[in-house]
């Protein structure tokens, strides 16, 4: 009876990565998951991520982790050093997600905002495939981990302690006071053809907030300005807009 109340009211594993629909890499990992933890629910958040984008990658985990339950196992695998840079970690957070994944970057914001509470080297033998290739982390460490914890597994179990992780600098937009701008980054597009920035309406709000009754306009490169709009029906049929989609970035 414990086991099962236990197993009803245990928190998903989800996953995000770059690997795309049309290979077997998802479907590989979640293999290995159900054959350590089979009852084990499995979430798939996106294999959408533009490939090697981690900043995509790290952008759309940090909008998405709140919404799930306390305690889910986030597998975050956007790798292009697989192999060779980006230590292999687990975060646990003060918030009681738990987020694994590469040392790139990937993990940083959502792990900051969640609360970092601990982070380790997923090290040990025992809680990795026998075998660990070069190239594919995922099925290799980062499943075998997530599967583990899920089972129960201590975090301080899967390796030794780290006291930092990586933070990207190419994630977070830069202000010109001089040049009264804000200069961003295309991330990534969505499947709406929405050009999803690294602009954040917080960072755009203090920006704004010196220049209160002017008129404020988006430049991509050296195309004309580009009005900002509260919503897409504003815009003229045919014309752009810039406006803060509903995870609050400037796209």
């Amino acid at each position: 009876m414990t086991t099962a109340r236990r197993e009803k009211s245990a928190p998903p594993i989800a996953l995000l990565t770059d690997f795309g629909y049309r290979d077997h890499y998802v479907g590989v990992m979640k293999g290995v998951i159900a054959a350590i933890a089979p009852a084990a629910q499995v979430i798939d958040m996106t294999h959408g991520i533009p490939p090697q984008a981690i900043a995509a990658g790290a952008i759309a985990l940090e909008q998405s982790w709140r919404y799930f339950p306390a305690r889910t196992i986030f597998i975050a695998v956007v790798d292009p050093g697989v192999g060779t840079i980006g230590t292999p970690i687990a975060v646990e957070s003060k918030a009681g997600a738990r987020f694994i994944g590469p040392d790139n970057g990937l993990l940083r914001g959502a792990a900051e905002q969640a609360g970092i509470r601990r982070i380790v080297e997923l090290r040990s033998p025992r809680y990795r495939l026998p075998e660990v290739s070069a190239t594919f982390h995922g099925r290799d460490i980062f499943a075998p981990a997530a599967a583990h914890l899920w089972s129960g597994v201590r975090l301080a179990s899967l390796g030794p302690e780290l006291s930092a992780i990586v933070k990207p600098a190419e994630i977070f937009p830069g202000v010109s006071e001089k040049r009264n701008e804000i200069t961003g980054s295309i991330v990534y597009t969505d499947g709406f053809g929405n050009l999803v920035t690294n602009i954040d309406r917080s960072c755009f709000e203090r920006f704004a907030s010196r220049f209160r009754g002017f008129r404020l306009s988006v430049r991509i490169g050296r195309s004309a300005p580009i009005e900002m709009r509260k919503t897409y029906g504003e815009a003229d049929a045919g014309g752009s807009l810039a406006t803060f989609g509903s995870f609050e970035r400037l796209e």
